[in-house]
């Protein structure tokens, strides 16, 4: 791929796995591609659209149009063009650390929700709190936004200041505040110790393989190791990937060193062996992991970098899979920088597993299959209105679907306030001793704000996390 006008070349900058992530694993060699020029048809209707038009566009936009057409035009959903602003996030999601307010953003119904702000962040210390709805940044409504266009307001240089209003729904009201900027770091494991019928086991969560995943990688478990565990359960649950450099180098400290955890297949089917290296870990720490047990968590959203780890580690059986089939990403992108600075990513590779599977659109089979609790998976969202019988919307379909789940008895959950959900909702506001509702009215703040209140306590409840109590009695029965 070329920039349209000039023909102007591109340079090879790295390999991608995963969600538009970067790996450099090995090196493929530089090439020297030949210029496109007959781009006379580009060129025309550019001009055509400079001279002719009513609407006024700039040529960069034009060339970004064009750029991102010519991406789409793959019909590769890994293929993708991105601006200098949405290839800057990508690189900051893996590095070790940001520049921001410090939260996990979702969009939602055209909403941007704050999942939660990182703990001592900006955010946490202005007050910013888990469902607060983002409305206005800098005196900007995000009504109409991407969410990449929401990041791009929100960023900027350390130690600047930005003035974020959002919506409430649990208080029914607009807070403004105004927080610094400041370096985040970008922590990818956490870990800690279980105590599963008087054993220590120990838990490790991998958000994703960014730069230094690895490394946290062996800090964590290294802490575990000095608690004396008797196991290891790793949970990549919604792992979109990442760097293949990071799970390269925790296969390392699992897999004995020389061992296949990969194969990288080019365009011609020509097949390149990827092996952990363990040379850079402390002896003493290595063995002791080589034979440590293991089950690994995974779900329809583990996705490729996690896909790598859950596939060597099966296929060389030293772990077993407890979860659900991952999602299956088994392309390799390669990706350049261009001179607009923006960034062009392309499939160039498929990965196989150890046993050379390419496991592209099937997943990794679990070996224990654990459907998950479906109130513990349920997706909360900040809700408020007024609603009786009668009304329809989706926040009364959420409520039915929430309180069928929480086990009252609903006749329909297509969002028709009707006599069963009615019931439903009087017997749980009697269930919760909520004030009475206005007149004719059962859903109301109060009804919402107790709602997600009840969902967010189930799901912070471990017992109802039904994948890790089988991943933990799966791991503890193997350790005995």
């Amino acid at each position: 791929m070329r920039k349209i006008m000039a023909g102007v070349g591109v340079l090879a900058s790295s390999l991608l796995l995963g969600s538009g992530f970067y790996f450099d694993w090995f090196n493929l060699g530089d090439k020297k591609e030949p210029v496109v020029t007959e781009v006379g048809s580009i060129n025309e209707a550019l001009n055509l659209i400079e001279k002719k038009s009513v609407y006024s566009t700039e040529k960069d936009a034009l060339v970004e149009g064009a750029l991102r057409g010519m991406a789409d035009a793959i019909k590769d959903p890994y293929s993708t063009y991105y601006s200098k602003e949405e290839a800057e996030q990508h690189r900051q999601m893996l590095a070790e650390e940001r520049v921001g307010i410090g939260i996990e953003l979702t969009e939602s119904n055209g909403k941007f929700i704050v999942v939660s702000p990182v703990r001592s962040s900006p955010a946490d210390k202005a007050g910013m709190r888990s469902l607060d709805e983002i409305v206005q940044v800098d005196g900007v409504r995000v009504d109409g936004k991407t969410m990449s266009e929401l990041m791009h307001l929100i960023q900027g240089e350390k130690g600047t200041k930005v003035t974020i209003v959002v919506y409430r729904p649990s208080e029914d009201k607009h807070i403004k505040m105004t927080m610094e900027r400041a370096a985040i770091s970008n922590k990818t494991v956490s870990s800690e110790i279980l105590d599963v019928e008087n054993t220590p086991i120990g838990y490790v969560e991998i958000a994703l393989f960014g730069e230094k995943t690895a490394n946290e990688w062996v800090a964590e478990t290294s802490k575990l190791l000095r608690k004396d565990i008797k196991g290891l359960v790793i949970d990549v649950r919604d792992n979109p990937g990442g760097y293949l450099h990071s799970v390269a180098a925790l296969l390392s400290t699992v897999l004995e060193n020389g061992k296949v955890f990969a194969y990288m297949q080019n365009a011609e089917g020509a097949m390149e062996p990827l092996k952990t290296e363990s040379k850079s870990f402390d002896e003493k720490y290595l063995q002791t992991m080589y034979k440590m047990p293991i089950v690994i968590l995974q779900n329809a959203g583990s996705a490729s970098a996690s896909e790598v780890l859950s596939g060597a580690l099966k296929g060389w059986g030293r772990a077993s899979i407890v979860g659900v089939k991952s999602f299956g990403k088994g392309t390799v992108q390669e990706s350049w920088s261009l001179t607009n600075g923006g960034e062009l990513k392309l499939s160039t590779n498929k990965w196989l597993t150890p046993k050379r599977e390419w496991i592209h659109g099937q997943g990794i089979e679990a070996n224990l299959v654990i459907e998950q609790n479906e109130l513990f998976a349920f997706q909360m969202h900040p809700l408020s209105g007024k609603f009786k019988e009668g009304d329809m919307s989706e926040e009364i379909a959420y409520t039915q679907n929430a309180l069928k789940k929480l086990g009252y008895k609903i006749a329909r959950l297509d969002g028709y306030l009707d006599e069963s959900t009615e019931e439903a909702v009087k017997l749980y506001r009697e269930d919760k001793k909520l004030k009475q509702a206005e007149e004719n009215i059962y859903i109301d703040t109060t009804f919402f704000n107790s709602l997600n209140e009840t969902l967010k306590k189930y799901k912070e409840d471990r017992q109802n996390d039904l994948q890790f109590q089988m991943a933990t009695s799966f791991l503890l029965h193997n350790i005995e």
